[in-house]
């Protein structure tokens, strides 16, 4: 039942009729869904116009998020007990995973999915029409072609060098990761706009150094980034050979309206990616199977992506949202040294999961309650 990747369900204005479920994007998240899937049994036609590019960017996620099907082959590097430096040191008792992209994207195979390579120019509740005039019906649509990074919406922004260990063992200064270094060695003062360092293995004897722009509106811009990344370089005596690869980073954290009667939306697009981390890959992987399961029960998947508690969790991470966007230098690190100051339970919540509101709620209040009276100022301006 599957075409090659790449290959046609037929003639300009046709497609495959009845299909289970059609997939209008094959990044992560639409591949994931797509596989799991096609796995259980759906019939599935997935529309993408490169099916098989090579995925590039680097992905990670708390190992507590991946769901248990993820082969453990899909993992490059195991840190047990990442740090974060606001103002001081912190050890975060929360085990972290780097993926290996690669290993991820042949987990996820598209053998028992119908592949069609071409472009989507519309995608409707019950159709996917694509640029050469096909209309790809199906029992149930989801849009998973990730979100345009435009400059009205909030943006996550990196630049980051892939290098030896031993080479970077300056950047990371005795710890097998930095998952935040907000530390002022990138040649900036207190007026410029935050970025921290995020330094994590990649695989065997590799690192990968990364400065970034948790959200702007606009991001700063990655030249600015790799100015900064090469300073602080410098500042911790990490040479470079210039031929290091390098990572560049920019996409949206701000989901797309819901609308409707539109098509179900999954992953980025559906609004499942984190809006204060741009944390999305892990959340798409688990939510895959419960999509899959109201498939099975003929149920309608936003039943289950967006449950009362889920969009609460939504509106008050999007509040998250505005308290960073408003965050000088020093008010981001003084924020961030209060949330890695709160139990991991807490810190739990708010990064990750949908389904405890309560907990957002507590662990936003508690870290409210713990900063200065001028940060929490701050806070309540953004929001107010």
């Amino acid at each position: 039942m599957t075409d090659s990747p790449g290959g046609s369900t037929g003639p300009a204005g046709s497609g495959p009729a009845g299909a289970d479920l059609v997939i209008a994007g094959l990044g992560p998240a639409g591949r994931a869904l797509a596989f799991r899937a096609a796995a259980a049994g759906l019939d599935v036609t997935a529309v993408d116009p490169h099916p098989e590019r090579v995925w590039t960017a680097t992905y990670a996620a708390w190992a507590d998020e991946l769901p248990g099907w993820l082969p453990a082959i899909a993992v490059a590097a195991h840190v047990d007990t990442p740090c974060a430096w606001t103002l001081r040191e912190h050890r975060i008792p929360r085990p972290y995973r780097v993926l290996d992209t690669a290993a991820l994207q042949r987990a996820l195979p598209l053998d028992r999915v119908r592949v069609v390579a071409a472009r989507a120019v519309a995608v409707t509740r019950d159709a996917v029409v694509t640029a050469d005039g096909r209309r790809l019906g199906g029992r149930c649509v989801v849009d998973a072609r990730g979100l345009p990074a435009t400059s009205g919406r909030a943006q996550q922004t990196a630049f980051g060098l892939v290098m030896d260990a031993r080479a970077a063992a300056g950047a990371l200064d005795g710890r097998d990761a930095w998952f935040m270094d907000w530390r002022r060695d990138n040649g900036t003062d207190r007026t410029d706009a935050p970025s921290f360092l995020y330094a994590v293995p990649v695989g065997p004897g590799q690192v990968l150094l990364e400065e970034t722009c948790l959200v702007g509106r606009p991001a700063l811009a990655l030249p600015e980034l790799e100015r900064r990344l090469r300073a602080r370089l410098e500042a911790r005596g990490v040479s470079l050979s210039g031929a290091e690869p390098a990572e560049h980073v920019r996409f949206a954290v701000e989901g797309a309206r819901r609308l409707r009667g539109g098509p179900v939306g999954f992953g980025a697009r559906g609004g499942l990616m984190h809006p204060a981390t741009g944390y999305a890959v892990a959340t798409a992987l688990s939510a895959a199977d419960p999509v899959v399961a109201a498939l099975q029960a003929g149920h309608a998947p936003d039943r289950v992506l967006w449950t009362p508690a889920a969009r609460t969790v939504a509106a008050l991470r999007a509040q998250g949202l505005r308290v960073l966007l408003g965050l000088g230098d020093e008010s981001a690190a003084e924020f961030f040294a209060a949330f890695f100051a709160l139990p991991v339970a807490r810190q739990r919540a708010y990064l990750s999961g949908r389904a405890d509101p309560l907990g957002v709620a507590a662990a936003m209040w508690a870290l409210f309650g713990s900063v200065s009276p001028a940060l929490r100022r701050a806070i309540l301006r953004a929001l107010f």
